[in-house]
């Protein structure tokens, strides 16, 4: 039960799960059930037995669970119990401070984007106005990224402004849309130290334990204001360390973890709470949650899975249904055929929300134009 409430699974879940003898996560649902928690959207791909339908199964019912949950107890959305004041106790990623496809994992440190045209960005919860830091970030993947310092005022696309001071992964330094080479290219698996001296007004970067120098010098405009960790991403994944875990590489000689600020010399961020976190309205018949499957038989599988789980759970309660929403999407192509469909989502009208699960295979009426 302990490996999968360390991915941020929820306790009844947890437990579910434990007592269909899924004792530990497999590779596919541990790297994807976090992401796909922290808001994320995920594409998998794996061989049969690896444990993807568990990987998408398990979050779809915490999310649902938790939005009918919410609207039990009256509250607006899932985002009042992953979020809310206490994060801004700790040193991690604000969720109320980042784009709108920016995915940040349960402890607050692993972050993705999975968009390939757009860059999207986020901030630190905590700021600094004094001393000497230090915190690195590791690249998961081969995607693309910014790395560095910014202040509240900054553009979450870091460097684009003149708030803002990034170093990314094709080894450029930017701040206020100047692009300057910079240090050397960096990648999956390699991990950048960045740098943060308000006593000098200097920032600078690392590459795997190797100082890359002075990147930037402060400029006057911002020399009094609070910095913020950031970082902006596109297709990547990254993870931060603030100082929780041990460094990868020990810093310089005065500089201190990030999270070792005292907090005379911290500030919370300004950004607690937006539209930027999305708010679930409370509907007597919306779907919380649709799974599409191939086949009858996957669609099968995955229902008995859904269905041994919440049995488990308790609290709200899921069931089974089908919908209509086959033969509409036939209607609309002018197609004939027959498909398998699998549905879930609606709050029935008895006053107690339900959550359904079914599997149909429907002949269309329609005939090929």
């Amino acid at each position: 039960m302990a490996a999968f409430s360390e991915m941020g699974v929820m306790h009844e879940i947890a437990k579910a799960v434990e007592e269909l003898d899924w004792l530990l996560p497999t590779d596919i649902q541990a790297e994807s059930i976090p992401l796909i928690l922290g808001g994320g959207d995920v594409l998998m791909a794996a061989e049969t037995g690896s444990g993807k339908t568990g990987a998408f199964s398990i979050p779809v019912i915490q999310i649902v669970y938790e939005t009918l949950k919410d609207q039990q107890e009256g509250k607006k959305g899932r985002a009042s119990v992953k979020t809310g004041g206490a994060i801004f106790n700790n040193w991690q990623m604000n969720p109320y401070d980042r784009s709108t496809a920016f995915a940040i994992g349960p402890d607050g440190m692993c972050c993705q984007s999975r968009e390939f045209k757009e860059w999207h960005g986020c901030r630190s919860t905590k700021g600094v106005t004094k001393g000497k830091y230090y915190y690195e970030v590791t690249c998961h993947d081969q995607g693309l990224c910014r790395i560095g310092w910014s202040t509240s005022q900054a553009a979450l696309d870091l460097g684009t402004d003149k708030y803002g001071f990034g170093f990314g992964g094709t080894g450029k330094k930017s701040n206020n849309k100047q692009f300057d080479s910079y240090g050397e290219e960096f990648t999956m698996h390699d991990t950048i130290g960045c740098y943060l001296d308000l006593d000098k007004g200097q920032i600078s970067f690392s590459k795997n334990g190797n100082d890359l120098g002075l990147a930037f010098e402060i400029p006057q405009h911002v020399k009094n204001q609070p910095f913020f960790a950031s970082c902006v991403l596109k297709n990547a994944e990254l993870k931060f360390n603030f100082g929780g875990e041990d460094f990868k590489h020990t810093p310089k000689t005065g500089f201190v973890a990030l999270n070792q600020a005292p907090d005379g010399h911290a500030v919370k961020s300004s950004q607690t709470g937006c539209a930027k976190v999305s708010q679930v309205k409370a509907s007597s018949n919306a779907p919380k949650a649709l799974i599409l499957e191939p086949s009858k038989e996957l669609a099968g599988a995955n229902s008995q899975q859904c269905e041994a789980i919440q049995k488990i759970c308790g609290g709200p309660q899921t069931q089974g249904t089908a919908g209509d929403w086959w033969r509409g999407c036939q209607r609309s192509a002018g197609c004939s055929g027959t498909g398998d469909r699998h549905r879930g989502g609606n709050t029935r009208k008895t006053g107690r929300p339900h959550i359904h699960w079914e599997t149909q295979s429907v002949p269309s009426p329609l005939s090929s134009p």
